[in-house]
């Protein structure tokens, strides 16, 4: 006869506005277990199934009954499953998940009115449903930054309203911080807030998250055998094609793809994870010939001109013809930029190229074995709506941030 199965004692946790998966797979390697994930975009969503698989797995989600294992609408969700999600009322002990952040973020055209802005309202609500004992919320530095009515004068920022609307049950802790800080090899700074159930006891008090989370990060990194502040060659240097040379795209007809020999750096074997293979997802762009010959000229001049890792001259933007501002050349000793959605936004610091979906995720902090899903990219309209792959690492929250938050809430609970 066999045993009959053991409660899972692992606290857990729901991702809300999901995405691929970054804060998930973090908080799973924390030790955290998912019941589920809240995603509304099809391509986010065969890359976070396939990755966290159903069953009893580590990576794997609970799923409730009565929430299919499918794409969600948090607004549906909360329209269509509210006796399901009252019926987990004090069963949560983290609601996690960070509202799209197109329309607060600096990268991008900031607009009050931007629908996707009003989507931390229905996370609220399922704070009001779920009554989780912690809830995290990450999201772009604009988040907390006013904006500007065209006629109405100034709009308050979405962080404080957000504030407001948790403050009355739990115990907050609002910060900015950097992914560079924290071993990714990537600045990202971004706004976060960690809240406590009032009245739950709280190790040290929910107002020392932040300084416990920085003071344990050298600690972390150095029990993994991770630098402190890897640089963009750390991190991507073995997936050169200069040392790997290319092979014909399997996925993709008519595209190359970079080969693979081994890692080079303490950072790029903590990244292979255990993975043998060639690492999926590094499709090259198929510039034409003058387009690289462009690249070349522009590397050559960022580096000369000491502008790595910064926005182009005016000059060298009427040099070269170009009207984007946003264009930068990575420093090979240096953390990067953002990661953003457009693949266009960062050139390597010595091919004349833009990066791979698997370089992006290289600096994001996700694993080889990591695959992503979907499309490769979009554009026009369909950019408002849709999840493409670089999308969907631009928007992640870095893996090896979110196992150090994670860890840092196991701390206090």
């Amino acid at each position: 006869m066999e045993a009959p199965a053991q409660p899972d004692s692992r606290p857990s946790f729901v991702d809300a506005f999901a995405g691929c998966g970054g804060l998930s797979l973090g908080l799973k390697r924390a030790g955290w277990q998912g019941l589920f994930a809240i995603e509304k975009d099809p391509n986010a969503f065969q890359t976070l199934s396939a990755n966290f698989p159903t069953g009893d797995g580590p990576l794997s989600y609970a799923w409730p009954e009565g929430i299919e294992r499918q794409t969600w609408d948090i607004r549906e969700l909360l329209s269509q499953r509210q006796q399901v999600l009252k019926g987990l009322e004090g069963k949560v002990d983290l609601l996690a998940g960070g509202p799209p952040c197109q329309g607060f973020s600096q990268a991008g055209p900031r607009q009050a009115g931007d629908p996707r802005n009003t989507l931390f309202e229905a996370y609220l609500e399922l704070v009001e449903l779920l009554r989780p004992r912690f809830v995290l919320v990450e999201n772009v530095r604009g988040f907390a930054s006013d904006f500007k009515a065209r006629e109405s004068g100034p709009v308050e920022n979405f962080a404080e309203a957000l504030k407001r609307g948790l403050e009355g049950q739990y115990d907050i802790m609002p910060a900015f911080i950097r992914a560079s800080d924290f071993g990714v090899p990537q600045m990202r700074p971004r706004f976060f807030l960690v809240g406590a159930l009032k009245g739950m006891e709280v190790s040290g008090g929910i107002e020392a998250f932040f300084g416990d989370l920085r003071e344990a990060a050298p600690g972390f990194l150095s029990e993994r055998g991770l630098p402190e502040k890897p640089n963009a060659k750390d991190a991507i240097g073995d997936l050169e094609t200069e040392i790997n040379g290319t092979i014909l795209c399997d996925e993709c007809k008519g595209f190359e793809k970079i080969g693979y020999k081994a890692p080079r750096t303490a950072y790029q074997k903590a990244m292979r994870d255990g993975y043998k293979g060639v690492p999926s997802c590094t499709r090259l762009a198929r510039h034409r010939p003058h387009i690289r010959e462009r690249f070349a000229s522009i590397i050559a001049a960022c580096k000369e001109e000491k502008r790595l890792n910064t926005s182009l001259s005016a000059k060298m933007r009427s040099d070269y013809g170009l009207s984007k501002s946003g264009l930068r050349v990575m420093d090979p000793k240096a953390p990067t930029p953002t990661i953003t959605s457009l693949p266009d936004d960062l050139l390597h610091y010595s091919e004349p190229r833009t990066l791979t979906v698997r370089e992006n995720a290289r600096l994001q902090s996700f694993p080889d074995w990591f695959e992503f899903k979907g499309k490769y990219t979009t554009g026009g309209e369909r950019r408002r709506n849709e999840v493409p792959r670089f999308t969907q690492v631009a928007n992640a929250v870095p893996p090896l941030l979110a196992e150090q938050i994670g860890l840092a809430l196991l701390r206090i609970r």
